[in-house]
């Protein structure tokens, strides 16, 4: 009988990790943005043409927009279209979504885990915090692009600095891809600044430092930047592209509408592992005599500034936090002696048990996988989170427009009720701080707030139950009617015309 192929204790142990970790990333896909995405793709497939005004709303139709995420919104829907997506976002498409982001969190973490020090074991256990900490970014969005990619920068960097392997050509060509993917492009140039700044410190203040790198080098890192920066505007919207980050960045609305904009919140669990995170970089610097180079200080220090600004930028701290943190708990175990080495030698019955562990933790995670995108688990989800009933109400009984819609439904209503063209969306950038104003003062009953309705002639209402519009409107039962009502929206109709 021919023997089984070796299995190491290491290999299982990572193949463990990497398998339980693919599994903890695939999610129901709820995240309304994903939906306008989506809508995009297909859009662009049937007329053959890259978006460049906008074509889903009626309060912006036929103005200018950068769609920034053109190229990724085709991967998307063809995700989607591939594990059988229909109009029903509750259906076998969410598989594809899924799968999508779990795909591109396992690489981006994979190549984190490359970077990161010590055995096998303190390598999972600080992978697994770092996990947690970028979890709270995952989704089946565009977004997950410039997580992998700015996993695939800081590799590169790391490559350069501690084995002496030289990659730097290869950022132009990565960012020739990320801009015509997603904006976070930004992040790519945030850690290489970083970076070379660090790097520069480091030669002024701390020249015996290890793993130096020279003048020369910098001059490589300074080339590789520049030349990323030329790369970007190989897209169709030309050099506007380098402009667009600061652009958005500057709409003051985005933090009342966006909660991932916001500063952390942490009184939400999903905000923890950040916390444990920092806390314990910030504990081991102070136990240890291992000195973190000056590169990785400027990138921990500039990320976690960026990150307790918009909660947007965790992810991007526990890529660069993860191979820094498992440095400093290596270094701090090392000091204590307290080293747990692997077996190596391994019995033809020990590796028999390590196969049959590793098929039976495979069974698992794709048991989990499967109860976690079963159709009954993505309508419940669905049901709880998005307007199913209202879109369906509406997608029933054809009420007149226009809609005014909540904010954070605008993509979702985008692929659902594609008749209805929306009041608003995520798109931000599409809509600027003026008119997102307007809509703020609608939505929370501020002083005139009926002004937006009538400048845009409002038959039909979609909000939040619980929101001061629904409130106000409720009081004006001659104007107003509630067709329609749930546990989580709210119809009205108006009653007369505007």
């Amino acid at each position: 009988m021919r023997s089984l192929p070796r299995l190491t204790i290491e290999r299982l142990a990572e193949w463990l990790l990497f398998i339980l970790l693919f599994a903890m990333a695939v999610r129901v896909p709820l995240d309304t943005d994903t939906w306008w995405h989506l809508r995009s793709g297909e859009y662009m497939l049937e007329e053959g043409e890259i978006l460049t005004e906008d074509v889903f709303s009626y309060t912006r139709r036929g103005e200018s927009w950068v769609n920034h995420s053109w190229g990724s919104q085709l991967v998307l829907y063809g995700a989607y279209r591939l594990t059988g997506g229909t109009e029903d976002p509750a259906g076998s498409g969410a598989i594809g979504l899924a799968l999508f982001a779990a795909v591109l969190a396992t690489a981006g973490m994979l190549l984190v885990y490359r970077m990161c020090a010590g055995n096998v074991y303190s390598r999972m256990f600080v992978l697994v915090i770092g996990a947690a900490t970028a979890a709270i970014f995952w989704s089946p969005r565009p977004q997950m692009f410039s997580f992998l990619f700015s996993a695939v920068v800081l590799y590169i960097l790391y490559l350069y600095k501690y084995r002496g392997i030289n990659r730097m050509w290869a950022i132009p060509a990565l960012m020739v891809l990320w801009v015509n993917l997603h904006a976070g492009f930004a992040i790519g140039f945030i850690i290489l600044i970083a970076f070379g700044a660090g790097e520069i410190i480091g030669r002024l203040l701390d020249r015996e430092a290890e793993y130096q790198l020279g003048w020369r080098q910098l001059r490589n890192v300074a080339l590789a930047t520049i030349g990323g920066i030329l790369a970007l505007t190989v897209n169709p919207y030309g050099p506007r592209m380098l402009l667009y980050p600061f652009e958005t960045a500057g709409i003051q609305t985005l933090s009342l509408f966006i909660q991932e904009w916001q500063s952390p919140n942490f009184k939400m669990p999903g905000t923890w592992p950040f916390a444990i995170m920092l806390m314990a970089l910030i504990v081991l610097a102070s136990r240890t005599q291992a000195r973190p180079a000056w590169s990785d200080l400027a990138l921990a220090a500039g990320t976690a500034m960026l990150a307790l600004w918009s909660a947007r930028n965790i992810a991007v701290f526990a890529v660069v936090a993860t191979p820094l943190l498992s440095h400093q708990l290596e270094a701090w175990l090392a000091s204590r002696g307290w080293q747990i080495q692997p077996a190596r030698d391994l019995s033809a019955r020990m590796i028999t048990l390590n196969w049959v562990l590793l098929g039976v933790v495979s069974l698992g995670a794709l048991a989990q996988v499967a109860t976690t995108l079963s159709s009954s688990s993505v309508q419940e989800a669905h049901e709880e989170y998005l307007p199913v009933e209202a879109a369906e109400y509406i997608e029933r009984h054809r009420p007149p427009g226009p809609m005014f819609n909540d904010y954070n439904w605008g993509g979702y209503f985008i692929f659902v009720l594609e008749d209805y063209p929306v009041f608003v969306d995520g798109r931000t950038d599409l809509y600027g701080d003026d008119f997102l104003k307007d809509y703020t003062r609608a939505v929370v009953g501020a002083q005139k707030w009926q002004e937006p309705l009538e400048e845009y002639a409002i038959n039909l209402v979609v909000v939040r139950d619980e929101s001061a519009l629904a409130t106000l409107l409720r009081e004006k039962p001659d104007q107003w009617r509630i067709a329609h009502e749930d546990d989580l929206a709210v119809v009205f109709e108006r009653q007369e015309g505007p």
